[in-house]
């Protein structure tokens, strides 16, 4: 039985036409731009996944953007617009990462939420759970968070 009703679904469809394509452009964007925007946060990373998707334990998931270093993780969830339920979702999905991508307990784990549009609460809120939020801004991205934030690792 579904709870959603005919004109539901295609007003999801619709929608599913304009922010699939853009959230892609944004991830494409953004991909260009991770070294550069990390190296100046200390992280010297050599290589990039993206669409990361799979199924752990019959859970089933899919990360936007992983960057690797030698010892180090960076996770990127890619939104066009991002809200306070994002975060929650996405700290969610982090604290199950070791497990779902099978990563050693030597290597550090750290999260991201990159963005074009936000609210100051979503921005301060993603901070306080100790991701790095990067703004995507026309063709370049740039980490927001003070010179002072301690990423929190998962």
């Amino acid at each position: 039985m579904s709870y959603f009703n005919e004109s539901d679904i295609k007003i999801k469809q619709t929608l599913d036409l304009f922010y699939s394509p853009w959230s892609r452009l944004m991830e494409v964007l953004l991909n260009g731009n991770i070294f550069p925007v990390f190296q100046s946060w200390g992280f010297d990373l050599y290589e990039t996944y993206t669409h990361r998707k799979g199924s752990y334990n019959s859970e089933n998931y899919e990360y936007d953007i992983i960057a690797k270093s030698q010892k180090e993780i960076i996770v990127i969830e890619v939104r066009t617009k991002f809200y306070k339920k994002d975060v929650v979702e996405f700290v969610k999905k982090m604290k199950k990462t070791r497990k779902y991508l099978r990563i050693k307990d030597h290597e550090k784990i750290f999260g991201a939420i990159a963005y074009q549009d936000s609210n100051i609460r979503s921005e301060v809120y993603a901070q306080n759970q100790k991701l790095f939020v990067i703004r995507a801004t026309g063709d370049s991205a740039a980490i927001i968070n003070n010179p002072d934030f301690v990423p929190g690792t998962f």
